[in-house]
């Protein structure tokens, strides 16, 4: 049972209906109708009369909403003894799986022993804020979108990764423009967004460039330039990965472009112990 439904039962009764209660916790109206029929089968029994056309609350449901029984649930979620416990579906984005997932997963382990995450099969920012919207995962590891994102999603940013070049092993230029002259230029996957923010850069250094690879995977990224094949404009990679390849890593300034990695989950599910503990999680490692 989720208790967040609680919340939304409350704003039904401020606001007098579910769409403006669901504009309020960040649902649409069939999502606050579900909640309210899965609240009513937890309690077992109505909370609103539908036997007219106006959804009318029953004394049960004002009596839920408005005493102290949903502050005693509350009270009870935040005590410290309570475990973290369940399932939790995490969507995490390919270039996160091999940098920050691993300790992530190690330290929830640890510290939650009974928390099982787990990972789907998906790894783009943009598939994972629909599965997030439809329900199918709790909460996603992604990049947060230009434009802040939605509203209807709570949004934790967890770090600023600044864009860098990438350059063959002991490099004699560092300047971007030479190094791309020379070299040529491994473009990061343009379908993504982060591939386009790289790109933009790269045409503001040399307009008119274009790449002579186009690859997703950063493994392979790193590894054609360790071999000399070309220069290249990708989100800062994980230490171990530079260093494995003895790649030449060379800041772009102050105007370098970043990409905000974000923890998102539904504003419905404010307050979930669980995803409260991979962010605290993820957030503590990004500081390290």
């Amino acid at each position: 049972m989720n208790l967040s439904a609680f919340n939304t039962l409350r704003a039904i009764l401020v606001h007098g209906n579910f769409t403006a209660a669901g504009a309020a916790v960040g649902c649409t109206p069939s999502a606050v109708s579900l909640q309210i029929k899965q609240l009513e089968q937890y309690l077992g029994q109505p909370l609103f009369d539908r036997s007219t056309r106006i959804v009318r609350p029953t004394p049960f449901a004002v009596a839920s909403a408005a005493s102290e029984f949903s502050d005693r649930i509350e009270a009870l979620r935040s005590r410290p003894s309570l475990k973290v416990e369940g399932k939790l579906r995490l969507g995490v984005i390919t270039s996160m799986q091999s940098d920050l997932l691993p300790a992530a997963l190690r330290a929830l382990r640890e510290t939650h022993p009974a928390l099982d995450v787990r990972i789907p099969p998906l790894n783009d920012t943009d598939e994972l804020l629909v599965e997030l919207r439809a329900g199918r995962i709790e909460a996603a590891l992604l990049v947060r979108p230009e434009n802040g994102g939605s509203t209807r999603m709570a949004w934790r940013d967890i770090w600023r990764q600044p864009y860098v070049m990438l350059a063959p092993p002991q490099v004699s230029a560092i300047e971007p423009k030479v190094l791309l002259s020379k070299f040529g230029w491994i473009g990061y996957d343009t379908s993504l967004s982060g591939g386009r923010v790289a790109a933009r850069h790269v045409r503001a250094l040399v307009p008119g460039l274009s790449p002579t690879l186009e690859l997703r995977s950063m493994d392979a990224i790193v590894s054609m330039v360790s071999l000399g094949m070309g220069v290249t404009v990708v989100p800062q990679p994980r230490r171990p990965l530079i260093d494995a390849y003895s790649v030449t890593e060379i800041r772009l300034g102050h105007n370098a472009p970043f990409r905000r990695i974000s923890l998102v989950w539904r504003r419905s599910d404010d307050g979930d112990r669980k995803i409260e503990a991979v962010a605290e999680v993820f957030a503590r490692l990004s500081e390290a």
